[in-house]
């Protein structure tokens, strides 16, 4: 009987006042939220990134691109692909971008509740499914 070695994930939902991170490993394929960073300041989000990365060891961060529905770019699809760049360049770890065009739309929630966690897990979700093969 063979072992996986297992690897621990975090997914981001980037937002300009918050971000949404799940977290998920490669041999169960399930994804949940993790927190919500709601820090003003680059400084401080990415120490906040830090201590999550310390505490938890990911070997990948999965970062959700938003686009229009028609998957051209917008604002803040540029917006994402720098914060996936910050997050190789400051932590040297890998980072696949996942097409999040869908995931805010699957999550209903009241008026006013924080669901950025819960978008990032949709989004690390999503890349379970479509790029970890099953055993």
């Amino acid at each position: 009987m063979s072992v996986e070695k297992l690897d621990t994930i975090l997914g981001f939902d980037f937002g300009i006042k918050r971000i949404g991170v799940a977290i998920g490993n490669s041999v169960l394929r399930t994804a949940s939220p993790l927190a919500v960073i709601s820090s003003i300041g680059n400084d401080a989000r990415f120490g906040e990134i830090a201590a999550l990365i310390q505490q938890w060891e990911p070997t990948l961060f999965v970062v959700g691109l938003p686009s229009h529905p028609d998957g051209t770019a917008h604002d803040m699809t540029a917006r994402c692909r720098k914060f996936a760049n910050q997050l190789h360049g400051r932590f040297s770890l890998p980072v696949v971008l996942v097409d999040e065009r869908y995931s805010s739309a699957v999550i209903s929630a009241k008026r006013g509740e924080v669901i950025d966690d819960r978008a990032a897990s949709i989004i690390l979700q999503q890349y379970f499914d479509e790029y970890v093969p099953s055993n």
